[in-house]
Formats: structure tokens, C-alpha cells, sequence
């Protein structure tokens, strides 16, 4: 069993909670730590031990004595070592490094075409992790920009099968289908490399920034496409394959039923997501050439973008809503440019409510994500860290 894989638990006290707990200051000391998760001080001493080893925490000097001898105090490492992450879209991709408490240290946003093939987009986005790492002179401050580099987390906006590293039948991504990413990209780094879906990241990252306190969570990626990442336990939800979560490709009501990507008509992604509201405007004699424009149409009270938008709310929250009836989330949260289309958000919230029972929406959340546009690569970063910290 990985850390990734345990149930929470089982991971109370483990070593990815006491590092968390001392990154965002609940903890300065191993007292602190053994008085949060009711281990023994012996074992925690161990596990800070180990984590100190692998240079993941490090002790600062002594603290205050509450009638004792003074504890040594704890603190994760802010130079030396970063992680690196991207968040790949279909048209831009942001880079970024993070330390060891996920705390952003240089992101940028450029534009990708993903047409290019995987070696060319990817190679390029290594480069650039690998620019950035080398222009922090905290992170080499102790030598190279290769030991200061302890992994890389990459979001790919398609289907990922996560134990491979390998994307699966992606809709508008041509030339990766069957793609390694992760051999290639460890290839590239020479570091361990961690693939997973987007919508997953984003719901990683979202959940660990606003509601880590929280155990089961739906978070929504509605942009060029849809997606959404699912938190069970407090731990990111793949299912058998990695698939879960996948809300693009359900059927909804819709007459006419637009053809989509994947081969069938009427999924949620043919009717809701950003591709789709320029496709119907584009169809209503609407020049619009980009989602950019679409959002532009409806904060000038576009009727007919308007329109489109509350639609398209109503059918992600009638696939919301049986999300929500069969797994009874505490949360459910948007991100992605969609986010901010407040006809979109109304109406998916009208129809929750309206189509969920009330025992499931009497205390869930519905909001937005509010963790801004460094969420996805916060997300692959905490999946780096958890690797890094499980192999510790």
C-alpha cells in the first residue's frame, strides 16, 4: 500500500500529515506533532527522523520551554529543494516550482499547441522547469539545478491510466494517444515524474488549499473541456483505471443531440463545455472564435450567449446531481475559466438543489474555486511531495 493508496485513517500521524502540519505552522515541534495525531513521541521521533534524513524537514533551533528542556524546533526546508509542475491545457500550460510545502516559488503561463506532438510540447515545458529551477539562487544555493530538482507533477487535459504514466483515447489531443509521458518526461529530468489528469490536480490542489479539513469533495475543471476530480477519505479518488471523475463523456438530455468527440452525441462535454457554447454560436450566426470571446459576450449581457450559458449550467448540474445522490460529497466546487460565468454557476446550482435529495445538499458546499490560477500545479506538486515523502 502506498501513501497515495491508504485510507485516512491510516494515514493520521503518517508522514505526509506530520509534514503538512508543520508546513502550515499547526506544528514547530515533535511535541506538537505527538500532541495532533495521539502518536507516541518514540514514533514520531522516528518518522521526523526519517523525513530530516531525506532532507524534507530540518531543525531550526530551540523553542520554548514549558517547564523542560527546550525542543528543538522543526520547519520545512524553504531552499535547496523544489519540485517542479506543469498544468498542460489545450492552448496554454503553466509551469511552475514549488517547495517542499507547496508553496509556489516562480510560475509563468505560455501557449502551447498541443497539435505538436508530445515530444515537442513536453520537451519544451521540461526546459522551462528546468529554466526556472536553475534562475533560483535559494534553490541552488547548495549546488546544481539538478540536485535541487526532486520531481515533477504533470497534468495532461485527457484521460491518464495514473499507474502507467500512459494518456488513453484523448478527445482533440492528435498524436498522443498511447503516449508515455511519464517514461519520456523521466527520460528528459532524470527525476521521479508523476502523471495524472488535470481535473485531478485541480481538485488536489483546491482541496489541500481551502478544505483539507474535509473528507469527500467534487471539484469541476469547465473550460475548453469538462472534467472533474473526485476526494474520498481526504485522499484524490482514481478508481480502477484512473478514470474516475470522468463527467465528459455522461448523456444529457438534449435535443438536437450534438456529435462529440469520443464518437457519441449528447455527452456532457458535446453540450456544456467551453468548445461547445463557441460551436452553438458560431451555429446561431455568432462570430466568436474563441472562449474568450464567449465569456467576453456574456458579461455584456449577450442574449443569446446568455442563453447558451444558463443551458449549459443546467446540464452540468444534472449530471452533478447524480454525483452528488450517489456519493454525497460535503463540497462541490468549480474551477476552470467557466467558473466565472455566473449565468452558468446560478443555473448549475438551481438544478442541484432541484434534482438531489434534500439530505444530500442539507449542508454541501457549492461554490467556487477560489485557490486562482497556480491550483492545477499546487496540485501536481502535492502529488510530487507525497511521492517524495513515501519514499522517505
Amino acid at each position: 500500500m502506498t501513501i497515495d493508496d491508504a485510507p485516512r485513517d491510516v494515514l493520521r500521524g503518517g508522514p505526509r500529515e506530520l509534514l503538512r502540519w508543520v508546513a502550515t505552522g499547526a506544528a514547530v515541534s515533535r511535541a506538537d506533532l505527538s500532541r495532533l495525531s495521539g502518536l507516541s513521541p518514540s514514533t514520531v521521533s522516528q518518522r521526523v527522523e526519517a523525513l530530516i534524513s531525506q532532507g524534507l524537514l530540518e531543525e531550526t533551533g530551540a523553542g520554548r520551554s514549558r517547564g523542560g528542556r527546550r525542543p528543538r524546533q522543526l520547519a520545512v526546508p524553504t531552499g535547496g529543494a523544489v519540485v517542479g509542475a506543469i498544468d498542460l491545457g489545450a492552448h496554454h500550460a503553466r509551469v511552475g516550482t514549488l517547495d517542499l510545502s507547496g508553496r509556489v516559488v516562480q510560475a509563468r503561463t505560455l501557449p502551447v499547441r498541443i497539435e505538436d506532438g508530445p515530444e515537442a510540447v513536453l520537451g519544451a515545458l521540461l526546459a522551462e522547469v528546468t529554466t526556472l529551477v536553475g534562475s533560483d539562487p535559494v534553490a541552488t544555493a547548495g549546488g546544481s539545478a539538478a540536485d535541487a530538482l526532486r520531481g515533477v507533477g504533470i497534468g495532461i487535459p485527457g484521460p491518464v491510466q495514473h499507474a502507467t504514466g500512459r494518456i488513453v483515447s484523448p478527445s482533440r489531443m492528435p498524436g498522443w494517444n498511447g503516449f508515455d509521458v511519464a517514461a519520456f518526461c523521466t527520460g528528459q529530468v532524470d527525476v521521479p515524474v508523476i502523471v495524472d489528469n488535470d481535473a485531478n490536480l485541480m481538485a488536489l490542489g483546491a482541496h489541500r488549499t481551502a478544505h483539507s479539513e474535509l473528507d469527500h469533495a467534487v471539484y469541476i475543471k469547465a473550460g475548453t473541456g469538462i472534467g472533474s476530480g473526485v476526494i474520498s477519505s481526504g485522499r484524490l479518488h482514481r478508481g480502477a483505471q484512473g478514470s474516475a471523475g470522468d463527467i465528459s463523456h455522461c448523456r444529457v438530455v438534449a435535443d438536437p443531440a450534438p456529435p462529440c468527440t469520443c464518437g457519441n452525441a449528447g455527452c456532457l462535454e458535446a453540450v456544456a463545455s467551453g468548445a461547445a457554447l463557441v460551436t452553438a454560436l458560431r451555429g446561431q450566426g455568432v462570430a466568436v472564435s474563441d472562449l474568450t470571446g464567449v465569456i467576453r459576450l456574456i458579461d455584456d449581457g449577450d442574449r443569446q450567449a446568455t442563453a447558451l450559458a444558463r443551458q449549459a449550467g443546467r446540464a452540468v448540474g444534472e449530471i452533478l446531481a447524480v454525483v452528488v445522490n450517489f456519493f454525497n460529497p460535503q463540497v462541490v466546487a468549480i474551477g476552470g475559466r467557466l467558473a466565472d460565468c455566473e449565468p452558468l454557476l446560478a443555473s448549475m446550482r438551481a438544478t442541484l438543489y432541484e434534482r438531489c435529495l434534500p439530505l444530500a445538499t442539507q449542508t454541501l458546499l457549492i461554490e467556487r474555486v477560489t485557490a486562482g490560477q497556480d491550483v492545477g500545479i499546487t496540485g501536481a506538486a502535492h502529488l510530487v511531495i507525497d511521492h517524495v515523502v513515501a519514499a522517505a
